[in-house]
Formats: C-alpha cells, sequence, structure tokens
C-alpha cells in the first residue's frame, strides 16, 4: 500500500543550477527505483534562512510530493543525512484531507499560471 508523502529539503547555496538538477534528479530517481512515484515538484528557489545552519545563511528550497511505501521513507532520509549538499530535510505523510488540499494548491498554481501566460494570436 503506497502513502502520500511530501518532502521539503533545503541544499547549501554553493551549488551551480546543474548541481542542484542533479541533486534533484537523484532523488526523484530514488523514489522511482523503491517502487515510488513522484506526483508533483516544485523549486521554491535561493532563500534566506530563519538562522545559520553549517555557517550558511540562505538555502536552496525544494518539494517533492510523492507516492511510496512507507519502509522507503526511512532510506529516504538516510540518503539527505549522508549527502554532504543537503543541509536540512523534513518529510511528512499527507493524511486525506492534506493530500486533497495539496492537490487543490496544484490546481491553483496551475490555473494562475495558465491565465498569466501571454496569449499567442
Amino acid at each position: 500500500m503506497l502513502k502520500q508523502y511530501e518532502t521539503v529539503f533545503i541544499a547549501t547555496p554553493v551549488l551551480s543550477d546543474a548541481q542542484m538538477k542533479e541533486a534533484v534528479a537523484k532523488y526523484t530517481k530514488l523514489i522511482a527505483d523503491n517502487g515510488g512515484e513522484v506526483v508533483y515538484e516544485e523549486n521554491w528557489g535561493l532563500k534566506q534562512l530563519a538562522y545559520e545552519i553549517d555557517h550558511k545563511t540562505s538555502g536552496f528550497y525544494y518539494l517533492i510530493e510523492f507516492k511510496a511505501d512507507p519502509q522507503f521513507i526511512a532510506k529516504l532520509e538516510l540518503q539527505y543525512h549522508r549527502d554532504e549538499r543537503i543541509i536540512r530535510y523534513l518529510t511528512v505523510a499527507l493524511d486525506k484531507n492534506a493530500a486533497a488540499y495539496a492537490e487543490k494548491r496544484r490546481a491553483n498554481k496551475q490555473a494562475k499560471a495558465a491565465a498569466a501566460a501571454p496569449v499567442a494570436e
């Protein structure tokens, strides 16, 4: 039985765009290789941290929403812990209400993006 999860990680701010994409690809591939399914990804970009972590005051935030076996979460978080590019992470299980809210949030974000897109004439 696959459960729905949401994970956010903060990567060190010294990464280039290519290195950040490589880190994201590593974790999405890890999810897929272990029988999971990535539902949604969102790059929140470089943000200021609320407090200093490892002498860093900013970091790249990235959200991945996915479905996976509950035993997989320990493996995912172990990989986060071992990766020197990741300075913080949080993975939460979504109940049916949180999953419905996440879906509604995605739909609203897509609708706003479609409305903001220039109309081809």
